[in-house]
């Protein structure tokens, strides 16, 4: 053990090519073996044997700061993901609304529907989400978890359909911030980090982030301890065939808050419109897998698009999981709404290519 600061020690895989992990003290499986959790000062030792065979070695990539209870991170903030462990830098902090299925259920006066799910009206709080980079390093090591490429935007040209990404943009809340300051001359390595601030040279502070797709809403809701949460983002629209399609990206996070390992069979979507067309969609897992969910690796996430030939709609669903002795439960995934615009107009990305 160590005294004084904490020291962010991260490994670097030695003489084999497949992936390590090291458990952290946050549930978290961390790419690349973080050793030293942030406000610890406790540390695995600089070797650590991971198989008989193989050996990891740590390297010192920072000192570790006491995350933020109140206000927000600012730009350029280092940090470690405290469920998916990459490292990031934090782009551009959001307020945002969020909409706790959880808290409603809470109350004893919520009525129930004739499905079993809860119908009270949820009151969204005020919740701060931050827009980041993950480190190009570690896109490769959760990718299996996280799609890496998962927000995209609508070209900026109207007559154009086309989307593209910046691959390593992912939206996080605050409370899974683990800052760090890195003592390395390029603590991120990302292609397009420089490219995503705008600089001033007469106010500080000196570079800002260009506002992308803005996050307002996101919905939250838990069943039998798995937690899905849903942020939805519009991304504009475009004409087709003499008819004005509405876009739209869903960003769905969901986590295994329990010990127990559960594999997601089925989802079930309901999507209705305000041109009150109502549509079910349903298939085998997620992105075409049956993911499995385990203490060792809790949380998965991937986007999806929606698109509407109305301007705004409501979405919501079941994922079917199934336990280890064969049985199955749904998991509810939290009613939300799809809002376009007043004006119609594309989100900007900010960016020039």
């Amino acid at each position: 053990m160590w005294s004084g600061r904490s020291w962010v020690c991260l490994g670097r895989r030695c003489g084999h090519s497949s992936r390590w992990w090291s458990r952290s003290l946050t549930r978290a499986w961390w790419p690349r073996s973080l050793c030293a959790v942030a406000g610890t000062g406790d540390f695995s030792p600089a070797v650590t044997t991971t198989t008989r065979r193989h050996l990891l070695l740590l390297e010192t990539v920072g000192v570790s700061e006491v995350p933020k209870q109140n206000g927000n991170y600012e730009t350029r903030q280092l940090f470690l993901h405290s469920v998916f462990g990459y490292q990031g830098v934090v782009l551009f902090p959001w307020q945002a609304r969020l909409y706790d299925q959880d808290v409603a259920s809470a109350a004893p006066e919520k009525a129930e529907n004739t499905a079993g799910h809860g119908s009270k009206e949820v009151k969204g709080k005020s919740h701060t989400y931050c827009q980041v980079l993950i480190d190009a390093r570690d896109c490769l090591h959760i990718s299996q978890r996280s799609q890496t490429e998962a927000v995209a935007f609508l070209a900026s040209h109207d007559d154009s359909c086309a989307l593209y990404v910046i691959p390593g943009l992912d939206y996080v809340s605050h409370e899974d911030i683990l800052p760090y300051t890195s003592i390395d001359q390029v603590p991120i390595q990302h292609e397009l980090f420089e490219r995503c601030l705008l600089y001033n040279q007469t106010e500080a502070p000196r570079s800002v982030a260009w506002e992308t797709l803005r996050l307002f809403d996101v919905h939250r809701e838990t069943t039998e301890n798995i937690r899905v949460t849903v942020i939805p983002f519009y991304m504009g629209v475009r004409e087709a065939q003499n008819f004005h399609v509405f876009w739209w990206l869903c960003c769905i996070h969901l986590e295994n808050l329990d010990s127990d390992m559960v594999q997601l069979r089925e989802s079930h979507w309901r999507i209705f419109s305000l041109s009150c067309t109502l549509e079910t969609v349903q298939g085998r897992g997620v992105v075409g897998r049956e993911l499995v969910s385990s203490k060792k690796q809790p949380a998965f996430q991937y986007s999806s698009h929606i698109l509407l030939q109305a301007s705004s709609g409501h979405m919501w669903g079941t994922f079917r999981c199934e336990r280890p002795d064969g049985s199955h439960f749904d998991v509810w995934i939290p009613p939300f709404s799809l809002e376009s615009n007043k004006d119609g107009k594309t989100p900007t990305s900010g960016l020039h290519w």
